[in-house]
């Protein structure tokens, strides 16, 4: 690497690491975060369900509640469910444009809520993800106020994290982090490609 490169490098690098240094010494605080993956990309589920397999290796109690999901079995419940730190409850009749009852998705989205509250309450979970509960929220299936102040009122260190499109502008504000997943490419809509297991499903 020519002289003036490689100068140019170590001053990049050195500036890199002092300003990795600096928010090292900021960050020194704890607490259970409210995490939201939204966004129309595809890996928000997937996003979420990563997060409890770092959780469980850390010996963690996990809770996934899903809202709508519910119509077919699914590979991912079938490991987690596997491991004795892992409640994995699957509260859904599918999804909303199949069911087209109302009535019915209001009351299978309250009985989901009831056992998220159970694991919100419950000291022995570290880590509880609500997945698909934006969807959930958008359709004004559950109370979004009711929904938000139970999170306020969660335990210090519990870390919830919530998934599904179409993210409520007052759960981004009230959480922690938000990443958007953007969709810029699906082989089932440019391609015809259908689901593929061990990929979708």
């Amino acid at each position: 690497m020519p002289t003036d490169d490689l100068k140019r490098h170590t001053r990049l690098t050195a500036r890199r690491k002092a300003g990795y240094e600096r928010k090292q010494a900021r960050a020194a605080d704890e607490k259970g975060l409210l995490i939201v993956f939204t966004g129309a990309g595809k890996g928000k589920t997937t996003a979420a369900l990563g997060m409890a397999l770092r959780a469980i290796g850390h010996g963690m109690q996990v809770g996934v509640v899903q809202f709508i999901k519910g119509g077919q079995d699914s590979a991912e419940r079938a490991v987690l469910s596997g491991f004795e730190n892992v409640d994995f409850q699957v509260i859904g009749d599918g999804f909303t444009w199949l069911t087209q009852n109302r009535e019915q998705d209001i009351a299978t989205a309250e009985r989901a809520w009831a056992e998220a509250e159970r694991m919100i309450h419950d000291p022995r979970y570290a880590l509880v993800i609500l997945d698909e509960l934006n969807i959930v929220l958008k359709y004004g299936y559950l109370d979004l106020t009711q929904v938000l102040e139970t999170f306020s009122k969660r335990r210090s260190e519990l870390h919830i994290v919530v998934t599904g499109r179409n993210a409520p502008d007052a759960l981004v504000a009230q959480a922690d982090l938000v990443s958007e997943i953007r969709a810029i490419k699906h082989p089932y809509r440019e391609q015809g490609v259908k689901a593929q297991k061990g990929i979708e499903f």
